[in-house]
């Protein structure tokens, strides 16, 4: 089997800024990690992972057609579900209504804009691997840049490689006692170019290839912040990339946070040359993950028979009209519904009380200006595919 190269390392100095305590100030020189150049390194995976890398692909696959027949509704579900749980993994978290304001523009936290951010960054990072072919340095800063420009801390480094050095645990002043020191700087363009030769290839099998660009790229760790949430999304993109997802976003990341100490584990034994094992994780991973979105896509395909018989509606009526339209559109204003049913503005508060009181709606604003409604049930579903996956992992 092909040996899969360890980290280098090399001492730098430091110095501290700021007002560190004495342990920090006495901190002078630090231990950087230098990740392999991997752009042409071949990867033979164990025998184990060969059956699970075919697993997952079978199940990806096999998602994403059953969602290419109702693609809005199923695939917003899924690229929700996986950057909710992507940006839990950093410890971004929102309340349900306030996720839900956030995703139409209403003013919300910072936490439910950045988690809306970062469905907008996967979206945009998969939709430019499928429409070009490539993954492209261009497209990943470009979701960088989505994800961060309105972060108040690291706003201003939105879209741009770090110019300083970053570390993972330690001290909040120095490296001292971190988990993982990134390489300089200076060196991170040079890295970045060789994962994007390494993304480029064909020759490796496509969720190996996403694992391995996802390790690499958490080893460079290129940017100030939203370097997890970016890593996470580089996933999605390889599969777009490759074929193996035309219509779908794989909430792989759903399947992470059910378990994140063996994420994080497994992400730092990589370091030591184990790029098997995480190889099998994440094709383990992706095949849960298909799988529990696969009961998702049930669950969301009953409810409208189920929202129908609550509320009734009669034949041609703008309640029925609506109801259909919750799963593509489960958090909407007045005018949007309206404009669905066919009614006029001043028309459609009755129709949404009448759903309302049947149990289907929900209003996610406290005034009477601005209100706003949400199908809770589509955007409860995300919750519970993680704890589906949890108790799979139990």
């Amino acid at each position: 089997m092909a040996v899969w190269p360890a980290h280098g390392s090399k001492i730098v100095p430091w110095k501290s800024s700021g007002r560190p305590p004495r342990e920090d100030r006495e901190f002078t020189e630090v231990e950087v990690s230098l990740p392999p150049l991997i752009a042409d390194l071949w990867f033979e995976p164990g025998r184990e992972t060969i059956v699970a890398l075919e697993e997952a692909a079978i199940a990806i696959s096999s998602l994403d057609v059953t969602a290419a027949s109702r693609m809005a509704a199923i695939s917003g579900f899924l690229l929700r579900s996986e950057a909710v749980s992507s940006s839990k993994i950093e410890h971004v978290d929102a309340k349900r209504n306030d996720y839900a304001r956030a995703m139409i523009g209403l003013k919300a936290t910072d936490q439910a804009n950045s988690m809306v951010a970062a469905a907008e960054a996967v979206q945009g990072m998969i939709n430019d691997a499928g429409t070009t072919g490539e993954i492209r340095l261009e497209a990943l800063l470009a979701a960088h840049k989505t994800l961060m420009k309105n972060d108040p801390m690291d706003g201003t480094h939105a879209g741009s490689f770090r110019g300083v050095q970053n570390w993972i645990g330690g001290s909040d002043y120095s490296p001292r006692g971190a988990i993982h020191v990134p390489p300089p700087a200076e060196l991170v363009p040079g890295f970045m170019d060789d994962l994007m030769a390494f993304s480029a290839r064909r020759d490796v099998p496509i969720m190996a290839q996403a694992a391995i660009a996802h390790a690499q790229f958490e080893s460079i760790h290129p940017f100030t912040d939203g370097n997890g949430r970016i890593g996470r999304a580089l996933i999605g993109a390889v599969s777009r990339r490759r074929g193996l997802t035309k219509n779908t976003v794989i909430p792989i990341a759903s399947a992470m946070v059910a378990d994140v100490e063996s994420y994080f584990s497994l992400l730092n034994n990589y370091r030591n040359g184990e790029v098997d094992p995480f190889v099998l994780y994440l094709a383990k991973s992706s095949l849960r993950a298909a799988e529990a979105a696969r009961e998702s896509v049930a669950s969301l395909d009953a409810l409208p028979a189920a929202w129908m018989e609550a509320a009734r509606p009669r034949k041609g009526s703008a309640d029925e009209k609506i109801i259909p339209w919750l799963l593509e559109r489960p958090v909407f204003e007045a005018h949007s519904a309206a404009s669905i049913a066919g009614v006029e503005e001043r028309s459609i508060y009755r129709v949404l009380d009448r759903l309302t009181n049947a149990g289907i709606l929900a209003q996610i604003t406290q005034s009477q200006r601005n209100r706003a409604w949400a199908a809770t049930e589509v955007l409860d579903e995300v919750d519970r595919l993680n704890r589906r996956l949890a108790a799979r992992d139990a």
